[in-house]
């Protein structure tokens, strides 16, 4: 078995790149469509440390959602200027008008709705359940009932695996024993040399990790509520989001996110068109 790359991982695992590094630009000449086309040039923000939806590879932003963006400059007639910036400077950058919007998974919730506009999502994340591919034991999610599990300490697995763990035992048996990680490559690890039966992850690692690591593991489940993630303009900016939503009709229409997906995740995506949205969102 080819050893995990730990680093690139943790990349993953931890939200935060080390190629990530914050350029010099200037201030989008935000606004509408119309001032997009006359400046030649689409500003979006990004945190490119979420693979495999955005992240830098060779000093360059890739991925998933970059290949949508590219798609949506070339629907402008204009170049794509993605700058890649931590989180924390995304949403305060896009209130002041620094993006036309920010292109990078972020999490829909009632708080963050109420404040800025979300797209329709461009991508979901699962909770998985993986074991190996030789390990026949476990074949559908209350099969993990008696074994072994393990997780990422304080990510958003952990909670969903700790419920899952009472709802089995609510049926007669829990968990074994569940196991925390500091890093989703130390739960990779673990199962590879049999410390543990089931790797508790978010499908987009799983997905990475099934690319790298082929043949290796399987998937045997889900647990938990999808997490819908989408992309950001500011509100005052409504044509900017609907120009996104109808630009991600248009891909879901001729095939081609799904054709993104299948590249980047191995596998297509349910994403809705209505109802993601909070009550009172923008």
């Amino acid at each position: 078995m080819t050893t995990l790359n730990r680093r690139r991982f943790i990349t993953l695992a931890g939200g935060v790149s080390l190629a990530l590094t914050v350029p010099s630009f200037a201030f989008a000449e935000v606004g509408s469509l119309a001032d997009i086309r006359k400046r030649g040039k689409l500003t979006v923000g990004t945190e490119a440390a979420y693979e495999p939806f955005e992240f830098v590879e060779n000093g360059k932003v890739v991925g998933y959602g970059h290949d949508i963006l590219e798609y949506m400059a070339s629907k402008l007639g204009v170049t794509l200027n993605q700058v890649n910036l931590p989180f924390q400077g995304l949403l305060p950058g896009l209130m002041t008008h620094k993006f036309d919007f920010v292109a990078t998974s972020v999490g829909i919730n009632p708080e963050r709705a109420r404040r800025f506009a979300f797209s329709q999502p461009v991508g979901v994340v699962d909770t998985q359940l993986v074991v190996r591919a030789d390990d026949n034991r476990i074949a559908k999610p209350d099969d993990v009932a008696g074994h072994v599990v393990g997780t990422q300490m304080g990510s958003s697995s952990q909670p969903i695996a700790q419920a899952f763990d009472t709802q089995l035992k609510a049926k007669g048996a829990g968990y074994s024993d569940m196991k925390l990680f500091q890093a989703y490559p130390d739960v990779m690890v673990a199962l590879s040399n049999k410390t543990l039966d089931v790797g508790i992850m978010p499908s987009n690692i799983v997905a990475v990790l099934m690319k790298r690591e082929p043949g290796q593991y399987r998937v045997v489940g889900k647990i938990g509520e999808p997490k819908y993630l989408a992309w950001v303009s500011n509100p005052q900016d409504l044509e900017i989001r609907a120009f996104i939503n109808t630009t991600l009709d248009e891909l879901a229409k001729n095939g081609k996110l799904a054709d993104l997906q299948k590249q980047w995740f191995g596998y297509t995506m349910n994403l809705p068109s209505s109802g993601y949205l909070p009550e009172g969102a923008v």
